[in-house]
């Protein structure tokens, strides 16, 4: 009987264990609040930030050029001018290659200026640091970056208060 009742015992600890490494916990971080909470020490950070802002509009206003094309090319191909079709569909290929080169290109400048500013940045670093301390401490599996939640472009739809680690990053990081 005692040996069943430690069986019984042990399995349950066992399961529970095996259960609760399962669970995923997730936390969300206001990166804009924390930037400018030290705005003088996150420059570089924000400059990075308006740079991929300003790659972002471009690759709109370009996309936008391609969709009025596509839309004077279709009311062409009703009218059934083929010289003035090809035009179109020349005008498209090189619109349509230009952007995909511009966007490889600049995403692997971004990707490279964030390389180098993760690696030589003492306030991204110090960043990084506090926000895995706490994690690990309050035990996240994941943080994800909320920005603006207002935002239609957001990643993030919606995220409970409960989880959001902005204050406790900036307070960790004001106490270093």
């Amino acid at each position: 009987m005692k040996r069943l009742f430690l069986f019984s015992h042990a399995l349950l600890l066992l399961s529970v264990q095996a259960f609760s490494q399962q669970i995923t916990r997730v936390a969300v971080i206001d990166m804009q609040k924390v930037y400018m909470t030290y705005y003088k020490d996150s420059l570089s950070v924000r400059s990075l930030e308006e740079e991929k802002l300003a790659v972002n509009l471009e690759i709109k206003r370009l996309s936008d050029e391609i969709k009025e094309i596509q839309h004077k090319r279709l009311d062409v191909l009703a009218s059934g001018d083929s010289q003035a079709l090809k035009s179109y569909d020349e005008n498209l290929y090189r619109k349509a290659q230009y952007l995909s080169d511009y966007v490889k290109l600049k995403q692997a400048d971004l990707d490279e200026k964030a390389q180098s500013l993760s690696k030589g940045d003492a306030f991204v670093q110090m960043l990084y640091r506090t926000v895995q301390s706490i994690s690990e401490k309050e035990g996240y599996s994941l943080v994800i970056s909320s920005h603006n939640v207002a935002d239609v472009g957001s990643s993030v739809i919606w995220f409970s208060p409960m989880i959001d680690i902005t204050d406790l990053v900036i307070q960790a990081m004001l106490g270093k």
